[in-house]
């Protein structure tokens, strides 16, 4: 198969998780006999610097070219105080809106292995196994009027949160198509006691499931879902919820699975003619500009995004289940890097790469 991959470092230690990611990703087209075309290209940080801009138009082209993109992580302190549209975030926000991606999957899976690395206790975490869908091209974090009015002590903020009935019924879509794959439950994550955005939301949920009668659908405020995530994780099958909320309760989720650095994602927009789903793929953990360049960066995260990629994108399954089963093998071997280890000798974000590697075979 011709794959054709786009891969965007980013900034921080986003370049030294997705090399170990394409050393994962040559090696399985290696071994399965895919022809692998891979290309480069410059967004956050890293494009402010060399073009002036978060988001390059080259950099659009190429993904809009590309089977499926890779990113590393964007974010650098050096913009912390910029305007809006001169932060490397806004190179994230832009990538996503070119390329359509409206539904962001999260999978969060607490690894028999590694659950002593998790802050909560082991009865809470063990067998949590759920995939948080996020809406991800609407809401507050693209809705108009936005802006800051200044004008002395009346200077204003606004934000605007706003769906469309067919915003909210394609994500629900994919949300009640994955749940069938899986143990058959939709909890969809609203604020509908006070916000009427929730209220349109949690209505069309509503009408969606009536085309899934065989899945069970479960409504959550939004606070109550951030505290059943850390009580009760078990009870969770797929999260379906709008951008802010997504964007905060899936981080949340890194509690669960031990490390931040262990969370990959998949961002999915419409299917190509082939049948292939328009796929982003990153790591959800930032760029950790105190660790960049050290080989300590846990690249297990960007890994599972070319899991990810290979099933979504490419409809590879025996290859993802290769990838995702060699992590799990890498997680009991112990050797992973110092946010899973916080005794003995860390392995270096290369040695895990290598040993993922190995797992395949």
């Amino acid at each position: 198969m011709e794959l054709n991959i786009l891969v965007l470092p980013g900034d921080g230690i986003g370049g030294e998780v997705t090399t170990e990611a394409v050393r994962v990703l040559r090696h399985v087209a290696a071994r399965w006999g895919h022809r692998l075309t891979i290309s480069g290209g410059l967004l956050g940080g890293a494009a402010i610097h060399a073009t002036g801009t978060p988001f390059p138009e080259r950099t659009a082209q190429a993904a809009a070219a590309a089977d499926a993109t890779l990113m590393g992580a964007v974010g650098l302190p050096e913009f912390d105080n910029a305007p809006p549209d001169q932060r490397p975030e806004k190179g994230l926000l832009g990538i996503r809106q070119a390329l359509g991606v409206y539904a962001n999957l999260r999978p969060v899976r607490a690894y028999a292995s590694q659950v002593e690395s998790s802050p909560l206790k082991n009865h809470l975490v063990e067998g949590t196994d759920m995939i948080i869908v996020r809406e991800l091209t609407g809401g507050i974090y693209y809705g108009t009027p936005r802006g800051i009015t200044e004008n002395g002590a009346e200077t204003r903020a606004v934000n605007t949160m706003t769906y469309t009935r067919a915003e909210i019924e394609r994500v629900a879509r994919m949300a009640f198509h994955l749940a069938g794959q899986r143990r058959k439950k939709v909890t969809s994550v609203d604020k509908s006691n006070v916000l009427e955005n929730s209220q349109l939301w949690r209505r069309v949920v509503v009408e969606v499931a009536k085309d899934f009668p065989d899945v069970e659908l479960d409504h959550l405020l939004v606070d109550n879902c951030a505290m059943q995530l850390i009580l009760n994780p078990r009870r969770f099958d797929v999260v379906l919820t709008e951008n802010m909320f997504g964007d905060i309760l899936s981080d949340e989720g890194a509690v669960l699975a031990g490390s931040i650095g262990m969370l990959p994602s998949a961002s999915i927009g419409d299917q190509r003619p082939s049948g292939a789903w328009v796929g982003l793929y990153e790591p959800v953990h930032g760029s950790a500009p105190d660790i960049a360049g050290q080989n300590k960066a846990n690249p297990l995260g960007a890994i599972g995004s070319v899991g990810a990629m290979l099933l979504y994108s490419f409809g590879l399954k025996e290859e993802a289940a290769a990838v995702d089963g060699a992590i799990e093998t890498v997680l009991k071997s112990g050797n992973v890097t110092a946010d899973l280890r916080p005794s003995g000798t860390p392995a270096t974000t290369e040695q895990v790469g290598a040993a993922v590697c190995a797992a395949i075979g």
